[in-house]
């Protein structure tokens, strides 16, 4: 019998590929397209793909199209601000009930994480295109599967500590780079019933999602944050409760 496909929207902003030729060499199609494309490749039958971007209606979120989302993969930077708020509040709302989501690197400073987080994720940063070697810290964890420890990014902007999120979950992935920082570039978190990771490899002006080992963790990670969304399991109802529903029996002395 063929499983249900996993139904993962890639949303991306899609600004600084059609107004920065540096970014449009890289990815000609967009950012999210390649995302996209990384995730089907790995994963094949068992996903179903889309992808909508910033300046459609809705910004592609109606919705209809939440409502039929396991994973949503969530690229920004330049117009974090131009994010309607409504949208922001039905992200939140699917992700509490079960909805995947996977925040990618300027993703940090997005609405949708403050939402969820209820923190700044404000970081350090600094972009001269220097090495990051990223490091897997929990082996065992399911997004680590076949990522090679560690393996090397030549290219990237740099994030460093203090990263300004709640402490994780779990915490799968660390990241150096070539001036001594180090940064928690792979973090999982759990709101409600819906799994949340968070990804820092990805800076536009690099090709870092068409590196095979950074596709191998999006793919894990799609696997993995579908798993609330399948859990199937009604929404829970607020009931109210008279006085003395529910009464502990008193423990009888034994007999001497």
């Amino acid at each position: 019998m063929s499983r249900t496909p996993i139904h993962v929207m890639v949303w991306g902003e899609n600004i600084h590929e059609r107004h920065n030729e540096r970014v449009r060499a890289i990815y000609p199609r967009g950012m999210h397209r390649t995302i996209a494309d990384a995730i089907a490749s790995h994963l094949g039958a068992d996903v179903n793909v889309r992808t909508a971007t910033l300046e459609e209606p809705e910004h592609g979120l109606a919705d209809e199209v939440l409502q039929t989302t396991d994973v949503l993969s969530w690229w920004g930077h330049a117009a974090h601000d131009r994010v309607d708020d409504a949208v922001v509040e039905k992200v939140h709302r699917r992700v509490l009930g079960g909805m995947g989501l996977l925040l990618l690197h300027s993703s940090q400073g997005s609405k949708i994480l403050a939402r969820l987080l209820g923190t700044s994720g404000s970081v350090r940063w600094r972009d001269v295109g220097e090495r990051e070697v990223v490091w897997t810290v929990s082996p065992s964890h399911p997004i680590a599967e076949g990522v090679p420890n560690p393996f090397v990014i030549p290219q990237q902007e740099m994030y460093g500590e203090f990263f300004d999120i709640p402490q994780p979950d779990e915490l799968v992935f660390i990241s150096s780079f070539a001036g001594g920082e180090v940064f928690r570039s792979g973090c999982c978190f759990t709101r409600g019933r819906g799994r949340i990771f968070y990804f820092s490899p990805g800076h536009e002006f690099y090709p870092v999602y068409h590196q095979a080992e950074v596709q191998r963790v999006l793919a894990n990670a799609v696997r993995w944050a579908a798993f609330g969304q399948r859990r199937q399991q009604a929404p829970f109802q607020s009931e109210k409760k008279p006085m003395g529903w529910f009464t502990e029996p008193l423990a009888t002395a034994p007999e001497a």
